[in-house]
């Protein structure tokens, strides 16, 4: 039976498209805010990215990275209450013509059709961002950590 928090924590990552990438870039972390295209089971999300960006090059170096997503703050109570999600895995390039490109691509412009113009620009990469794990808060008192499997679970129960 899947818990209420994993099911919590997959509306999150499939209800929102705007999360924090966390990369390593030159020995310091940085943080930068991203689109994301979650796959219906939550196996992977769909990151394309310019290569200009230092958050590009630190993916092509180590594809080890974390998205961080959350529910917009209002301006209204306490923040900390609002849920949020961290998801740490593998980000790895999909070239275009290579096994699942196709279909990222697709997934990634059925989310955001107005971003059919940067495919065509050469420095784009598309990423296929696999997590392992996910640390959900919920509120106070409401945390879990989970399996990749528990949230694919969860995004599968949700359909």
């Amino acid at each position: 039976m899947t818990s209420d928090l994993a099911l919590d924590a997959a509306r999150l990552v499939r209800d929102e498209r705007w999360a924090a990438l966390a990369t390593l870039h030159e020995g310091v972390p940085l943080a930068s805010h991203v689109a994301y295209a979650p796959e219906a089971d939550l196996a992977s999300l769909v990151l394309h990215l310019s290569g200009m960006s230092a958050h590009t090059r630190d993916l092509l170096a180590d594809g080890h990275s974390s998205l961080a997503i959350g529910r917009p703050d209002g301006g209204a109570g306490d923040p900390q209450t609002l849920a949020r999600v961290t998801l740490s895995g593998l980000a790895v390039p999909l070239e275009e013509g290579a096994r699942g490109h196709g279909a990222a691509k697709s997934l990634y412009l059925a989310r955001f059709p107005d971003a059919a113009m940067r495919f065509s620009l050469p420095d784009f990469v598309l990423f296929r961002f696999a997590p392992d794990s996910a640390r959900y808060v919920g509120g106070f008192a409401r945390a879990a950590r989970l399996t990749s499997a528990q949230l694919t679970e969860a995004a599968r129960t949700l359909r």
